[in-house]
């Protein structure tokens, strides 16, 4: 076994400078992700004259709490919240559910004629139709039930779409799973139902977990769907409330930064829950096809 004093110097170094490399590419990579977060974060505390000052302030020289008194004391930025996290946990539960039950099916059963590759197919062409295609018969449709301006419009609209995502990542994440642990449930009495309920679902936990993280997010951050078939305050998720800040006359930026760090809390601390779920749901379910 080679020990450091045996291993050339010239191996050493280059080790070395290929170890600091890596740490040097995953500090770039960390302030190039978190520094919008935390110049929202920064702006939000400061005043109106101090966001555009220059040079810019790094830190707020006198912070406030004006732009978050104004968003959600003054202005409905609560509601907003309130709706987009009813929306988003309705879509996430919804999609999640009939997603892994498909998704199962399509890993599991078998199909004549080579079904299942074209459904799974079919499945996954629905994503790659652009959201705004569907905009006018999806209003037509909620306008004809009596449903725009309603939270359960937008959970349907966004069930639509985040359900083939789930279906197929769920798909490929019991494709991973070993067949045998179910069949010996069924050997030894348990139905299929009962099979699927004990066994594949408590192994398919991080696989749940990274599709319900970004079944959340694309619905949490969605606006283009929300912009078209809510109009009023009562329905109106975050995103809307946020954009409504840009007027004719005036940027707030203030409130927009106050309202925006917020927005990212909720994703923050959720994705912080299931992170060791995660990861592995990633690697495992999401690299098959």
């Amino acid at each position: 076994m080679a020990t450091p004093s045996t291993i050339p110097t010239h191996k050493r170094s280059r080790e070395l400078f290929v170890r600091l490399s890596a740490y040097l590419t995953i500090l770039v990579a960390l302030v190039v992700a978190l520094f919008p977060v935390y110049w929202i974060a920064a702006n939000s505390f400061k005043f109106d004259i101090d966001i555009f000052a220059v040079p810019p302030e790094w830190l707020p020289r006198h912070p406030t709490l004006k732009h978050y008194d104004e968003a959600f004391v003054q202005r409905p930025f609560l509601r907003y919240a309130l709706n987009s996290f009813l929306v988003a946990m309705g879509t996430t539960i919804v999609s999640v559910s009939f997603g892994t039950m498909a998704g199962y099916a399509l890993a599991r059963f078998s199909y004549p004629w080579q079904w299942r590759k074209q459904i799974s197919f079919w499945i996954l062409s629905t994503r790659m139709m652009p959201p705004i295609v569907s905009i006018i018969p999806l209003y037509l449709f909620f306008n004809y039930f009596d449903m725009l301006n309603t939270k359960s419009a937008l959970i349907i609209a966004y069930t639509a779409f985040n359900l083939p995502f789930a279906t197929w990542m769920m798909k490929s994440y019991f494709q991973d799973l070993p067949v045998e642990l179910e069949e010996a449930a069924i050997v030894d009495g348990d139905t299929r139902w009962g099979a699927f309920l004990h066994v594949a679902l408590p192994l398919a936990r991080p696989g749940l977990a990274a599709t319900a993280i970004f079944c959340l997010i694309i619905s949490w951050n969605e606006f283009l769907l929300s912009l078209i078939i809510t109009l009023t305050e009562q329905s109106q998720t975050l995103p809307i409330g946020i954009a409504g800040r840009v007027t004719q006359y005036k940027t707030y930026w203030g409130e927009i930064s106050a309202a925006g760090f917020m927005a990212c809390v909720p994703i923050v601390i959720f994705a912080f829950i299931v992170q060791k779920h995660l990861v592995r749901g990633l690697s495992l379910g999401a690299v098959k096809g």
